[in-house]
C-alpha cells in the first residue's frame, strides 16, 4: 500500500513529504513533516551556507534513533535538483549534491536528510576554496564555555589581521567560525593558513590545542586545521542536527555567543528566530579576505606542517603520520 503524503510548495516547486507524521526526534516529538518544514522556514540562510557548494548529505531516514546514513554521492533525484562532479583525495570521483534553490533542500529533507555537510569551495571554482574555517572542539574534560572563551581569542586574532569572522554552534559543544577569503589558493594553501591561525589561537590561549593526535590534546579545546582540507566538510549554518532533541548549527553574533546556550536553539525555536531577525550572518558574502599574512606565518614556523587525516595519501612535506606514542625513533 501506498505510503501517506502530503505536498509543500517551495519557491515553485511542489515537494512531497512522504510519512510527514514519522517521528524522527524522539525527545521533542518532533516528525519528517516538521524537518521539512523547518529547512523551508530557515530557507533563506541554509541556501546561503549552501548555495553552489559540493553538499554531502547525513540521512536517518527512520529518524535519530537508527545509524547515519553517510551520502557522498547524490542518490537518484528530480532534473532540477543540481549536481556537481568532486574529486576525493584518493582520485575517484562522484556527483554531490549542489544547491541552488531551497526546493532541493527540502527535497533532500524528505530522504530523511538531517545534516548537510558542504565543502568550501564552490561550483565554479573546485579547486580554491572561498571559506577558512575554524572549528573550536572541546575534548573530553572541557566544554561549550572553553569553546565559547577560545572563539574570542580567534576573534582577537582576526580583528589584528582586518578580518570578519562568523560564529555559529556547531549543533553539540563546539563553535565554528567561517571566514570569506579570496578563491585564490588551493586547499593545501588553505590549510596551511589553518594550520599557522591554530598555532597563533594555542600560543595565546592556554585552554587551546592544535595537537592531531588525541593523546597529546589533554584536557583541551581543539583548533581542527585539517577540516580545511580538500573533500572535508563541516555542518552548514542552520542544518539540524542527528541529536534527540533535534538541536541546531546556529549562527549567532559576536554579542550573542558571549551568553547564548546552544540547547536554546532547535527546529522548534529556530523558526520563530528566523522570522524575527533573517539571517544574522548575512552579510557573510559582502567581503573576501587576504589569507597572505597567514601563510606568512606558516612559512616562518620551522615545525612545517602537520599530519593529515587517516583516510589521505601521504602528503608532500607532511610529518610521520604516527601516533607518538607508537612511533618507533628514527634510525
Amino acid at each position: 500500500m501506498a505510503s501517506p503524503y502530503i505536498e509543500i510548495e517551495v519557491g515553485g516547486r511542489t515537494v512531497k513529504v512522504t510519512n510527514p507524521d514519522k517521528v524522527y526526534f524522539p525527545e521533542i516529538g518532533a516528525t519528517k513533516r516538521d524537518l521539512v518544514e523547518y529547512y523551508v522556514s530557515v530557507g533563506d540562510g541554509v541556501l546561503r551556507a549552501l548555495r553552489e557548494r559540493p553538499t554531502y548529505l547525513k540521512r536517518h531516514p527512520d529518524g535519530v534513533g537508527t545509524e547515519a546514513i553517510y551520502q557522498k554521492r547524490m542518490p537518484r533525484h528530480p532534473d532540477w535538483i543540481e549536481t556537481v562532479t568532486v574529486r576525493f583525495p584518493s582520485g575517484r570521483t562522484a556527483d554531490a549534491f549542489c544547491p541552488t534553490e531551497v526546493a532541493a533542500i527540502a527535497w533532500c529533507a524528505n530522504l530523511g536528510t538531517i545534516d548537510f555537510h558542504p565543502w568550501h569551495a564552490r561550483r565554479a571554482d573546485l579547486d580554491h576554496p572561498d571559506e577558512l574555517r575554524i572549528d573550536i572542539d572541546p575534548q573530553p574534560g572541557t566544554s561549550f564555555e572553553q569553546a565559547r572563551t577560545v572563539a574570542f581569542t580567534a576573534k582577537e586574532i582576526l580583528d589584528e589581521l582586518g578580518m570578519t569572522g562568523f560564529p555559529k554552534t556547531s549543533g553539540s559543544r563546539g563553535v565554528h567560525v567561517n571566514v570569506r577569503i579570496e578563491p585564490r589558493w588551493t586547499f593545501t594553501e588553505v590549510r596551511y593558513a589553518a594550520i599557522a591561525f591554530a598555532r597563533e589561537v594555542e600560543r595565546r590561549s592556554d585552554l587551546a590545542t592544535s595537537a592531531w593526535w588525541k593523546e597529546e590534546r589533554g584536557e583541551k579545546v581543539f583548533i581542527d586545521y585539517n577540516q580545511n582540507a580538500r573533500d572535508r566538510t563541516v555542518v552548514a549554518a542552520y542544518s539540524v542536527r542527528a541529536r534527540p532533541d533535534a538541536r541546531v548549527s546556529a549562527p549567532v553574533t559576536w554579542e550573542e555567543l558571549a551568553d547564548c546556550d546552544p540547547r536554546d536553539f532547535d527546529i522548534k525555536t529556530m523558526p520563530e528566530r528566523f522570522a524575527e531577525l533573517g539571517d544574522v550572518q548575512r552579510a557573510i558574502d559582502d567581503r573576501a579576505y587576504d589569507i597572505g599574512t597567514l601563510l606568512e606565518w606558516y612559512d616562518a614556523d620551522e615545525r612545517g606542517d602537520m599530519p593529515y587525516p587517516p583516510n589521505y595519501p601521504k602528503m608532500p612535506g607532511e610529518p610521520r603520520r604516527v601516533q607518538p606514542s607508537k612511533a618507533r625513533p628514527s634510525s
